[in-house]
């Protein structure tokens, strides 16, 4: 696979006559893909009814003409202004039952029967006026579902549907009130049209309620968004593609990809190091103007899997964002560094947000490959170096890995829903997982918890899955390799009852849970074999399986055969420790790699990353600081 660049571009936000030379502009930089459309709704349509498209067909014949394959989006994250007055209570309400006002984007809520028809209208008349266009080359649905907290709406129309949905998942509400276990605070209901929505009660709802309200949350997405790729595909064969977000996990992105063609992801690594990611000052301050080296990777290698093998970068970050606490400039050559290390990770292209620095409204101290004064900004030279480098370079081609790692939306509802601990948050756990991996130099693949096919892999970790459930115990069975679950792996029904007698995982270890609970910072369970665990501990009793204790001398880890079971969440001396020790029973490779480089193995090339401010040597090459270093695999 030779990999592609691209960029978003609004013609309508510029003068029709830059467009044919921004279009000639972008393919001398070494860019072959252009988005755009995604949010146009008011100029493609002013007055309902008033359809007005033939700038678009100039836009998109004028861009097709210069060389360029046209992403055209569906332009339903910002509906105009109009659309509130024909459909007033199509309004998002958030969790304090305040509508989300006009006046910027994503306003809108899943759940509004109105709105989905005024969508798939919009999205029909696209399709059939662009669908055989042959500059059209792909299609992106919406924009970030769930960027901005969106996904779950506390409306009316949110409550009548939810009754719908639970109507159909449980038949009848005593099979509800059975399963919700709503004996307890007297908390029984009569009929379905009792139920509100968990928001805004005294204390915390019923947590069968809350999870309930996520996955049908979830679903309200995935339906949304399969309504569009359906009508789409009735007059299209390109493919359709969404663009997802960072650390977003209200919905369940690997169904939403069962609809969809190519996953993509909107990658803001400095963003995203002040904004989405727990760390140390002095982490923070050592990547400030590079990023988390592991931040991206890991969401690389989910959205890998959420397209199946196919995904792309939709936006790059080029320089300075608009809507981080802070907003430092990238280090010179980290435009260069995340590029290629998206390639690494199977990315067949990587599309640059902004071609354009605007000069107005919200996002006008977001920068673009070019500045307002349409002059070059720095990444637009780093993008042409990395243009030329793929000429030379030619194919890269993925490979399976050796490790695989579990990550699974329902698990992190389920841990929002009762984290039982301030500092107990799934994402951030399995995070932990993978930089602990990625610092032995490891090449990682992502896997979905529902049957997931892990035959093959030497080392499969679980971290946190809620339910372990006979599709994942059948693959178990079926596994060669090490399997580790824990810390608090297979404790809950799909219901968020415990389980009993014991938690899978537990019981098939011969364990039996004691308790479990949730300690501050300052508080830690030091091991046996060094570090130690922190933010969550389990008391189980064992005897035969007991592989290591803490120095209290507790069992910390389970283990009988290929299956392993972590009693609490390991600190990163331990977790490396751990995991330098199973890779070593299975004869997989580790390295002891300097904070700030990162490898990538693909099945033709590996790739070095250098995420330091300083220079790093890596098997006898000094890499600069921003710098990637690649070599053939043997």
């Amino acid at each position: 696979m030779t990999p592609s660049l691209g960029v978003c571009y609004y013609p309508e936000h510029w003068p029709e006559e830059t467009w044919a030379e921004d279009a000639a502009h972008m393919v001398r930089l070494g860019l072959s893909w252009v988005r755009i459309g995604e949010f146009a709704w008011s100029r493609m349509e002013p007055e309902p009814g008033d359809l007005r498209l033939d700038w678009l067909d100039r836009a998109t014949e004028t861009l097709g003409a210069a060389g360029l394959k046209v992403i055209l989006g569906t332009p339903t994250a910002t509906p105009p202004r109009w659309m509130i007055d024909k459909h007033p209570d199509m309004l998002a309400v958030d969790a304090n039952g305040q509508p989300r006002k006009f006046g910027s984007r994503r306003h809108y809520c899943f759940s509004h029967a109105g709105y989905r028809d005024e969508s798939a209208r919009i999205v029909a008349i696209l399709a059939r006026r662009y669908g055989a266009n042959p500059h059209v080359a792909a299609w992106q649905t919406d924009n970030e579902y769930g960027c901005h907290d969106t996904v779950l709406s506390y409306s009316d129309p949110a409550r009548r549907a939810f009754r719908i949905w639970l109507a159909a998942r449980y038949d009848s509400i005593e099979a509800l009130n059975a399963a919700w276990a709503n004996v307890f605070w007297s908390m029984d209901y009569r009929s379905f049209d009792e139920i509100d929505l968990p928001n805004l009660t005294v204390t915390e709802p019923n947590p069968a309620h809350v999870m309930a309200f996520r996955r049908f949350s979830s679903d309200q997405v995935i339906q949304y968004n399969r309504m569009q790729a359906e009508i789409l595909r009735a007059h299209t064969d390109a493919p359709l593609i969404h663009n997802y977000m960072g650390r977003i996990t209200e919905f369940d992105h690997y169904e939403v990809g069962e609809d969809l063609d190519i996953a993509s992801w909107d990658s803001y690594p400095i963003g995203f190091l002040s904004d989405r990611l727990e760390a140390s000052d002095a982490h923070k301050q050592a990547f400030l103007r590079q990023g988390d080296p592991d931040m991206q990777a890991f969401h690389h290698d989910i959205y890998r899997r959420v397209g199946k093998g196919r995904w792309w970068v939709m936006e790059q970050q080029p320089g300075p964002v608009n809507w981080a606490p802070y907003n430092p400039a990238p280090l010179p050559g980290m435009v260069r560094l995340w590029t290629w290390e998206a390639f690494a990770h199977g990315a067949e292209t990587v599309s640059y947000f902004r071609w354009r620095q605007a000069p107005f409204a919200q996002e006008q101290m977001h920068a673009g490959l070019l500045r307002p004064n349409r002059t070059e900004a720095e990444a637009s030279a780093e993008l042409r170096q990395v243009a030329e480098e793929i000429a030379e370079l030619g194919d890269v081609e993925p490979a399976r890995a050796r490790v695989a790692l579990i990550f699974d939306y329902p698990s992190a509802w389920a841990w929002e829903t009762q984290p039982q601990g301030a500092d107990f948050d799934y994402f951030r756990l399995v995070f932990a997982f993978y930089k602990a991996l990625r610092s032995c130099g490891l090449t990682i693949d992502i896997l979905p918890a529902r049957a997931p096919d892990i035959a093959g892999y030497d080392l499969v970790l679980a971290p946190g899955l809620m339910e372990v459930g006979a599709p994942f115990v059948e693959a178990l069975q079926a596994q060669n390799g090490l399997v580790v679950l824990g810390p608090r792996a297979g404790h809950k029904t799909d219901e968020m009852a415990t389980i009993l007698p014991e938690p899978c995982p537990i019981s098939e270890l011969g364990g039996a849970l004691l308790l479990v609970e949730s300690v501050p910072p300052s508080e830690v369970i030091p091991l046996q074999g060094g570090g130690a665990f922190c933010h969550w501990v389990e008391r189980v009793a064992a005897t035969e399986t007991v592989a290591e204790r803490t120095v209290a001398g507790d069992p910390a880890v389970l283990r009988k055969d290929g299956l392993a079971y972590l009693c609490g969440w390991p600190d990163a001396p331990a977790l490396g420790r751990m995991l330098r020790a199973w890779c070593a029973e299975r004869d997989v490779p580790t390295l002891a790699l300097p904070e700030g480089l990162r490898l990538r193995d693909t099945a033709t090339h590996r790739f070095v990353f250098n995420y330091s401010a300083v220079p790093l040597t890596w098997d006898g090459t000094q890499i600069p600081p921003a710098g990637v270093h690649w070599e053939m695999r043997k």
